[in-house]
């Protein structure tokens, strides 16, 4: 008889957490829009420590001298309970220059053209992520190793 397994939540670092950032292409971007928080799917890409955003937001949601935002990323696969989670928080700018909209515009796919297709810039000043398995009840890990950390998905 298989002990039953529990799901289970495990820390990594912040070098680690942009690492997992960096190896992903899309998530979803959190801002303020009229006090109400508001979530969009997003394109990214992390270059000389900044992250670039590509989502379908009005630029006039991000005029304002302290924009904040919050950028999340997830892979998880539902059946197994495996998988990770990485969030990064900082202010946030539309990025202007012409030179650098075009060469982001053409890296990054876009949900949106137009008015509601926004750039942004951010280094993120908190980084944070969690990878996610499980354990059996006895606490032995059913990954096959003994380090209690589940496999990258």
């Amino acid at each position: 008889m298989t002990a039953p397994s529990l799901g289970r939540m495990i820390e990594v670092s912040g070098a680690e957490a942009l690492w997992l950032l960096k190896g992903s292409a899309s998530g979803r971007l959190v801002y303020i829009q009229r006090d109400v928080p508001m979530a969009r799917p997003a394109a990214h890409v992390v270059e000389y420590g900044r992250l670039i955003v590509r989502a379908p937001v009005a630029a006039a949601a991000f005029t304002g001298t302290s924009t904040v935002v919050t950028y999340h990323v997830d892979h998880l696969h539902s059946p197994a309970g495996r998988g990770w989670s990485v969030t990064a928080t900082g202010p946030a700018e539309v990025v202007t220059d012409p030179n650098e909209a075009a060469h982001y515009l053409r890296t990054l796919s876009g949900w949106a053209h137009g008015p509601h297709d926004t750039l942004l810039r951010t280094r993120p000043q908190n980084v944070n992520g969690y990878r996610l398995g499980d354990i059996a009840e006895t606490g032995t890990p059913t990954t096959g190793d003994t380090s209690g950390r589940p496999r990258t998905p």
